[in-house]
């Protein structure tokens, strides 16, 4: 029996914000390595601004954010059971989108 890996492809993150201060969602139980991905994330040219990270519990539902509330979303990989309806609000709520295993 073969076992399948997942194509990954690698992509650059858009340059362009809709904001000056680009707001991010994060979600996982490892705070510290979610903020790792967000090391080389361009920055807006023509002025200082700041990231608006906001943190959910791996636990909690993505159905309580707005259409395109952030720029960027980096979430811990769900279950299974989990997986359709988070992929789904990811990318309703987020402009780009990373779900990762950390």
């Amino acid at each position: 029996m073969t076992r399948l890996h997942p194509v990954v492809r690698i992509s650059p993150i858009a340059t362009q914000f809709a904001r000056k201060n680009p707001k991010i969602l994060l979600g996982g139980s490892h705070q510290p390595t979610l903020l790792r991905y967000l090391d080389g994330w361009p920055r807006r040219n023509g002025g200082p601004h700041a990231f608006l990270i906001q943190f959910v519990d791996t636990l909690q539902s993505l159905a309580q954010f707005k259409d395109d509330q952030f720029d960027l979303a980096v979430l811990q990989a769900p279950d299974a059971e989990h997986a359709e309806e988070m992929i789904r609000n990811l990318t309703r709520i987020a402009r780009q989108g990373l779900i990762t295993r950390c």
